[in-house]
């Protein structure tokens, strides 16, 4: 039985989704459990000659895709969730030291992130001012950054947005808005400093 048809049952089935959801999750971490997380290295793809660092915390259960391209590296004391969607990384693609990845995220290839960057698709939901913000649930706009882009250190990636290929995020900026190829973006919010194509 393929993945996808599975899914489908569960969601049609609620009670086997929760259940499940606790075998696999621990809800007061938010993170798969400890043995589902030592039978990752079945269910994620790595790519040849790519690098997770022991520190990373990888939140990916099984229900969600992973994959790291070859020659691709995630340095130390990042964290990457796909628990509300897939993460995909291209090959030759760098993810720097302290970088959080929520998913729905799909990063090309040659890509560089360097320290401290946020790249989010998930928002939490606010919608109803008489609930909780906690009982409202979250929602998800999936993130694309393109092949041949740099993104500068402590800059935040926001749901929804594309990053174009062969572009520049400047250090500390918070992109809200999609990224044209070719620009330079800096700024909070990050706005177009220049083209990069002169």
């Amino acid at each position: 039985m393929d993945k996808e048809r599975l899914r489908q049952q569960m969601k049609g089935s609620p009670k086997t989704k929760r259940l499940l959801d606790w075998l696999i999750m621990n809800q007061r971490d938010a993170r798969p459990r400890w043995y589902v997380r030592l039978m990752a290295p079945l269910y994620q793809h790595r790519g040849s000659h790519s690098k997770i660092y022991g520190s990373v915390r990888m939140d990916t259960p099984p229900y969600r895709r992973f994959s790291l391209g070859r020659y691709s590296v995630i340095e130390s004391f990042s964290c990457i969730n796909n628990a509300v969607g897939d993460i995909i990384i291209g090959d030759h693609t760098r993810i720097g030291l302290h970088n959080t990845i929520i998913g729905p995220v799909t990063i090309g290839s040659h890509v560089n992130l360097a320290q401290g960057i946020t790249v989010t698709a998930l928002n939490h939901n606010i919608q109803d001012a008489t609930r909780r913000i906690d009982e409202q649930g979250v929602s998800t706009k999936a993130v694309t950054i393109e092949d041949d882009v740099w993104i500068g250190a402590h800059a935040v990636i926001l749901p929804g947005v594309t990053i174009g290929r062969h572009a520049v995020v400047a250090a500390g900026a918070v992109v809200t808005k999609d990224v044209p190829a070719n620009t330079l973006v800096g700024g909070v919010p990050a706005k177009i400093i220049k083209s990069l194509t002169s």
